[in-house]
């Protein structure tokens, strides 16, 4: 059945669906739609440039340690992001244990290259044989995946997760039995803080830049190797097994195999990801692996676009950045007001209407401080206590309380509530309900959150990420999910 009002076929598509692709064209709009057609039209190494090159020349621009240690963490992330994009984006499994591999890489490296256990392994032997036992732990976790799928999965590679997390934390308790460890296997909640720096064939790497620049070439290696997958069959395979098992069985896809191989192949790059930390940090420690980065991971595959390479990329880079400069109140605000200009383009696709809701915003809030300066003093009376200037600059726009411990709480409450109702609206509704929703937003900022950055930082998070799904469910640069019936 063709659709309605489509525009007319310029000739015949071989192997190509002509409904489902006019579908994600259309869905494929704005500005996320805009960079995924950019990205595309580049050649694949043009793409991998555009990424790797502005890393590996953050050392040529600041010699500043922390810029240095972000552009690392950032770059560790991108890595975790793209292995765990396979089971997940690329395979469609629900993979809760990944961190563990994670975890198990760290401390895979640490007993082979440490004074802890005495081995001092050369990194480009170490490096080979954590990464293959890695993908190997990943393929045998993976097995369950023959018979188990959805939620039932997620609940057993939690539990692996729950596994590793408690050996790791009792580790000082663990002997091996070929060999004495005077504090245990892993020293309990203490860590291996004696871990050697990388060194390939005599080649010490001991500085930041360094790492920097053995990060960056490790995600020119892993991107480029997961662009070749994912355009073999294997790649396709999996994206059938993503859609459909059954199908995918049907059509004489070794449906099983293709589940541990995904498992492994993701646990393989969160090895060599735990390889690089732990050289880099000289230590590692069970509070490195928590449910907490588990989640910050599967935000950035969400926000990127699950299954695309080059979206997760994206994705690990906002979060990761965005966290970062949510740390300290004298930054927040400006990340906080950028985030809300960002929410337009996303939420609303007309340039009109974007430009009548930033003026029904500004208007709303001049109207709204007018009336309650009026009718109670008390509501206007407050000052901004956030450290930039953009704070300053709307002191006579928002509401500020003299008191704003309990009236924030309440409004804090209440903007939960009105970021919820919003995702139920469509068309005009939803854009005249933005207006009081992006005030009160500012209001609960300036009155509750820019001095509380460690928790304002997860709160943006959240409400970026339901922002996104409510508008673009498929990510920033996701492709849409297409059913016919």
């Amino acid at each position: 059945m063709s659709e309605p009002n489509a525009p007319p076929l310029e000739g015949p598509g071989i192997g190509k669906d002509e409904w489902v692709a006019r579908v994600e064209a259309r869905t494929q709009s704005g500005l996320p739609g805009e960079i995924r057609r950019f990205l595309l039209a580049l050649p694949p190494w043009a793409r991998i440039a555009l990424i790797a090159v502005p890393a590996a020349c953050i050392p040529a621009l600041t010699n500043n340690g922390y810029f240095l240690q972000v552009a690392i963490d950032t770059s560790l992330f991108v890595l975790l992001a793209l292995g765990l994009n396979i089971a997940v984006g690329w395979a469609g499994l629900l993979d809760l244990g990944y961190i563990a591999f994670y975890g198990f890489g760290a401390y895979g490296y640490a007993m082979l290259a440490s004074g802890h256990t005495g081995l001092h392994w050369q990194a480009e032997v170490a490096i080979p044989v954590v990464v293959v036992a890695t993908a190997l732990l990943g393929f045998l976790l993976g097995l369950p995946s023959w018979r188990l799928v959805g939620d039932y999965l997620a609940i057993v590679t939690l539990f692996f997760f729950q596994i590793f997390l408690t050996v790791v934390n009792n580790g000082q308790r663990i002997q091996l039995p070929f060999k004495k460890l005077e504090a245990g296997l892993t020293r309990g909640p203490n860590g291996i803080s004696d871990v050697d720096p990388l060194n390939f064939f005599g080649w010490h790497l001991n500085s930041l830049r360094e790492y920097l620049w053995l990060a960056v070439g490790a995600f020119v290696v892993v991107i480029g190797a997961l662009y070749l997958v994912n355009e073999s069959r294997t790649g396709r395979a999996w994206r059938a097994l993503r859609e459909d098992p059954l199908a995918a069985e049907v059509m004489s896809m070794p449906v099983n195999w293709l589940k541990l191989v995904a498992f492994a192949a993701g646990a393989g790059i969160a090895g060599l990801t735990g390889t690089i930390f732990a050289a880099e940090q000289g230590s590692v420690f069970p509070s490195n692996f928590d449910l907490a980065l588990l989640i910050t991971l599967y935000a950035m595959v969400i926000l990127g676009g699950v299954g695309s390479i080059y979206g997760v990329v994206i994705g690990a880079v906002v979060i990761n950045v965005s966290l970062e400069v949510l740390r300290t109140p004298a930054h927040a605000s400006w990340l906080f007001f950028i985030g809300l200009v960002l929410v337009f383009p996303v939420i609303l696709k007309s340039w009109r209407l974007r430009g009548l809701v930033v003026a029904g915003v500004i208007g709303f809030g001049f109207a709204v401080h007018g009336i309650v300066g009026a009718l109670w003093s008390g509501g206007v009376d407050g000052s901004t206590t956030g450290e930039a200037w953009i704070d300053r600059l709307i002191d006579n726009w928002v509401l500020l309380p003299n008191d704003p411990t309990v009236i924030g709480r309440w409004a804090y409450v209440t903007l939960i509530a009105a970021v919820l109702g919003l995702t139920l609206l469509r068309g005009l509704w939803r854009a005249a309900a933005i207006v009081p929703v992006l005030y009160l937003a500012a209001c609960v900022w300036e009155n509750v959150l820019v001095l509380q950055p460690s928790v304002a930082r997860y709160i943006m998070l959240g409400g970026m990420l339901v922002a996104l799904m409510a508008a673009r469910p498929q990510g920033l640069l996701g492709s849409p999910r297409v059913e016919i019936v």
